[in-house]
């Protein structure tokens, strides 16, 4: 007994449809920032991580004052120039440009919300 045409048809494109809906919102949720900002402190972990999807992923300890105990602010890194930058830099107190994309639906992408768009030296 074969199930009959239409419902095979609407099953097709029930699933296509489910396909591009999801492929539309990773789309908005990689493009759209929930947030931008700076934060300035030192690399203290940067590193090549993932089995297929290979991201940058790095730390930054935030000091307000000597002495104190450190803030960690935990990065990704997409972009390889801007990886680059952080690798020639690590050592010296930087400032780091990133924007926040909440609801990415997978770690391939990234392991944090915090994507570093720039880099800059702090002196």
């Amino acid at each position: 007994m074969t199930p009959p045409r239409n419902l095979v048809r609407w099953f097709a494109g029930f699933i296509i449809l489910s396909i591009l809906l999801f492929a539309a919102y990773t789309w908005v949720a990689l493009h759209w920032s929930y947030s931008t900002g700076e934060r300035a402190g030192y690399v203290q972990k940067f590193s090549h991580k993932g089995w297929v999807c290979k991201t940058w992923e790095g730390e930054l300890a935030m000091v307000s004052m000597p002495g104190t105990m450190s803030e960690k602010f935990a990065f990704s890194v997409v972009n390889d120039a801007v990886s680059e930058k952080i690798n020639k830099n690590l050592g010296k107190r930087v400032s780091l440009t990133y924007e926040q994309h909440i609801g990415v639906p997978s770690s391939c992408f990234a392991e944090t919300q915090y994507y570093i768009t720039d880099v800059r030296v702090v002196e």
